[in-house]
């Protein structure tokens, strides 16, 4: 049975689920960012998923980028660049981040891992971005 793990609640903001995975708004205005962690019982790798489940889980990262881009539309800085990754060193369960990027973000051109301090979203503007993500998600 998937269990979400207790480390994205603190970090992050349900938006809902898609076939296969679900999906999360990084809680750092300072980046659009969704988290699609897909409902595979103790998956922590893409080779865990079926390869229907990696197809669609593919087409998902497509969806969470318009999603992604919707976000940064919606709060006045539009995405230049999309960046997709599956870490997992600090959280095991499979999950994907991808989030929206800008030349003037704090972290370019780098990663956004261990850059600064997450900066919380205003209450408005988290409600415009949630809106912005359910919208382009379908959701």
């Amino acid at each position: 049975m998937f269990e979400l793990q207790p480390a994205f609640p603190p970090t992050s903001e349900a938006l809902g689920d898609l076939a296969l995975s679900h999906v999360r708004l990084q809680a750092d205005a300072r980046y659009a960012w969704i988290v699609l962690i897909p409902r595979v019982a103790g998956a922590r790798e893409l080779e865990d998923l079926s390869a229907n489940d990696r197809a669609a889980l593919m087409e998902e990262i497509v969806r969470a980028g318009a999603a992604v881009r919707a976000v940064g539309a919606a709060l006045g800085r539009p995405v230049e660049k999309l960046n997709v990754g599956q870490l997992g060193n600090v959280t095991p369960q499979l999950h994907i981040h991808v989030v929206g990027r800008r030349a003037d973000d704090p972290a370019w051109p780098g990663p956004v891992w261990g850059v600064g301090t997450a900066e919380a979203y205003a209450p408005d503007a988290l409600a415009e971005a949630i809106a912005a993500a359910k919208v382009a998600l379908g959701l």
